[in-house]
């Protein structure tokens, strides 16, 4: 998959489910909840014990497409994707990984919390921007960046949840991650993994009835 496939996949999807946890059986076992919830764009953090691994196991099934998450170098960068990584996502704009990711046929997705930061990184070469930390009035933050600047395609993922997805996305967003509001600690601590499940179905509904408006 190509970085310009990746991006009409995720806009296809207008969602994806990004997980972190400290135990790498509730982190096979919640995203697989995810995946039955309709989730098809993924990616691990690679703060998950097994990160990769992970990676690998769920790259195998055509219908996904798996991410890794928190690449703060070229050389995880590079044992990402050969697990099987079609997107890179940083918590920070650092221009050599976004290169690496180039020179690696895959789509990255940088953090930044300021339009100059959003700015760099798509001067950079990355084609997505992530909206880490997410910014108090989150939406309309979107909205009034993307006037000046509207060739940028904003990727909300800090503080999104089932109540204001949607919101973000009329705000001009390109897609959003669900993170925590998704993976709730509280269930993964309990195995509440079909809570997830029924989280999920409602998240993509909500991002649905955007995208069919």
């Amino acid at each position: 998959m190509t970085p310009d496939e990746f991006v009409l996949a995720l806009r296809r999807a207008g969602a994806s489910a990004i997980l972190r946890t400290s135990d790498t059986d509730a982190a096979r076992r919640a995203m697989e909840a995810a995946v039955e919830g309709g989730f098809r764009v993924i990616e691990f953090t690679l703060s998950i014990p097994g990160a990769l691994e992970l990676v690998a196991e769920f790259s195998r099934r055509d219908a996904l497409v798996v991410g890794a998450g928190t690449v703060l170098t070229v050389d995880e960068a590079r044992r990402a994707v050969d697990a099987g990584a079609r997107f890179l996502v940083s918590p920070v704009v650092d221009e050599a990984v976004i290169e690496e990711a180039g020179r690696l046929g895959v789509a990255s997705m940088p953090g930044a919390s300021t339009p100059s930061e959003m700015l760099r990184a798509y001067r950079a070469g990355a084609p997505l921007q992530k909206l880490f930390p997410g910014p108090a009035g989150g939406p309309t933050w979107v909205r009034h960046t993307l006037g000046p600047l509207p060739f940028l395609r904003i990727v909300p993922t800090s503080g999104v949840t089932l109540d204001n997805a949607a919101e973000f996305l009329r705000a001009g967003a390109f897609a959003v991650g669900f993170v925590a509001s998704l993976f709730h600690p509280r269930d993964l601590a309990a195995a509440r993994y079909d809570a997830i499940r029924q989280r999920a179905e409602r998240m993509l509904q909500a991002v649905r009835s955007v995208r069919a408006a």
